[in-house]
């Protein structure tokens, strides 16, 4: 039952356009590993926030929070172990080329703080992003957001590129074509910004291509592209706000799917189980010079109680062995998509890499029109049912899944089973 009253009183202070999940909003009071809880106290399993990475409330991160709490909390201008010991661990993940690290509180901060690394090392100012992928929420990312804002319109310094589909692929090109074709809409960005005068600083993608809707990109497009843009003289950025930390089971980093090694890497998100902690880590030489020049300073980033909540979040992931069980539960959570597939024709496509889970909704296998209100329709019947998914993509047509680490096969089934069931409801 929503809570009218608390829902009028957010419209009067925060308005009527700041989103909220479902056409019947939760009150949500509790949260604990992959579970939340309403007012009501109703449970419901939650198959989206990745923010919670390691489960809701985890016992031992929320010690380390307020251990440290209790001990020290300061800007990073005095010298303490616990940002030393963090970034060395941090770095220590990542190929040896990304030695260095700078601390945000958001991933919006951390995505600016990179587009500024790449256009002061590069000296140029053209971006380039594929079409309705997400950074952040700041003026500088909000250029980026092409699917998302209206200021990305009217930026000349950014450029939105057909996000790599292999389930739609691209009018008249056959699917072994998919990703020169798509890498030359790359080209022809950067031959824009020549024309323009200003160059091509960098490609700025989510690796899993998440927002975009887990698309599973062309073999070989990723490597066309960045090779494209490094010929012009620009960066690769890895956007691993959503896909970080893990997620796609087999590598901690989702770029590690693909060949070439980003010179900058931005996270967000997981990286504090829902402490406001991201940062940059990239190349010695693109961060040093960038530091010597613009002094990057901020208050709240890489505090002791941040560092103390990554340290603790880097332990979980180890020692609870959560990388193993998103390639396990992964596996089996996209099987029973399969099965699904195979009964409703709604399902056009399956998608997932590790703990991260997507169904494409289309109106006819043969057409691929996109089921859009069949897709927020069945999203709205799984929340009533208490498991909480969301929707995203282009067409706002596939079921967008992505679970705190610690899901299971129990949980699975209940996944499963619940959309079946909706399924059926349709």
């Amino acid at each position: 039952m929503v809570n009218n009253a608390l829902l009028e009183r957010r419209f009067r202070v925060i308005g009527r356009h700041a989103p909220l999940f479902y056409d019947e909003p939760l009150e949500i009071v509790r949260g604990e590993g992959v579970w939340l809880y309403d007012a009501t106290g109703r449970r419901y399993l939650d198959v989206y926030n990745n923010v919670p990475h390691c489960g809701h409330c985890h016992p031992r991160i929320a010690a380390a929070l307020c251990d440290q709490a209790r001990t020290l909390n300061v800007h990073t201008r005095y010298l303490h172990q616990g940002i030393v010991n963090y970034l060395e661990r941090l770095t220590g993940l990542f190929d040896d080329r990304l030695a260095m690290a700078s601390l945000t509180c958001t991933g919006s901060e951390a995505n600016e703080l990179a587009l500024r690394m790449a256009r002061h090392h590069t000296g140029a100012q053209g971006i380039i992003v594929t079409d309705c992928a997400y950074h952040g929420n700041t003026e500088a990312v909000g250029e980026l957001g092409t699917g998302f804002m209206p200021e990305a319109a009217a930026s000349g310094r950014v450029i939105g590129v057909p996000a790599p589909d292999s389930y739609r692929g691209l009018p008249g090109v056959a699917p072994e074509d998919l990703a020169a074709a798509y890498a030359q809409k790359v080209q022809e960005a950067i031959e824009t910004f020549a024309g323009r005068g200003i160059g091509t600083a960098g490609i700025l993608i989510c690796p899993d291509f998440a927002n975009e809707g887990l698309l599973d990109a062309p073999p070989g497009f990723v490597e066309a592209a960045v090779e494209k843009v490094r010929a012009a003289g620009g960066l690769y950025i890895a956007d691993e706000v959503q896909g970080g930390f893990g997620r796609t089971g087999h590598h901690w980093w989702s770029h590690e799917w693909y060949g070439p090694v980003p010179d900058i890497v931005t996270m967000g998100k997981p990286m504090g189980n829902g402490h406001p902690l991201a940062g940059v880590v990239a190349r010695r030489d693109i961060i040093d010079p960038f530091g010597e020049w613009a002094m990057y300073f901020n208050t709240f980033a890489g505090n002791p109680v941040s560092c103390a909540v990554g340290m603790a979040v880097l332990d979980v992931l180890e020692q609870e062995d959560l990388l193993s069980n998103a390639v396990e539960t992964g596996a089996y959570v996209a099987e029973g998509l399969k099965v699904l597939q195979d009964k409703y024709e709604i399902i056009g496509d399956v998608r997932h890499k590790g703990m991260f889970f997507a169904a494409e909704l289309v109106a006819d296998r043969d057409s691929k029109a996109p089921a859009t209100d069949q897709t927020r329709a069945l999203v709205n019947a799984m929340a009533r049912k208490g498991v909480l998914i969301s929707r995203i993509g282009v067409h706002d047509n596939v079921l967008k899944m992505r679970p705190p680490m610690p899901f299971n096969r129990k949980h699975a089934d209940l996944l499963l089973s619940t959309l079946d069931d909706c399924l059926a409801e349709l």
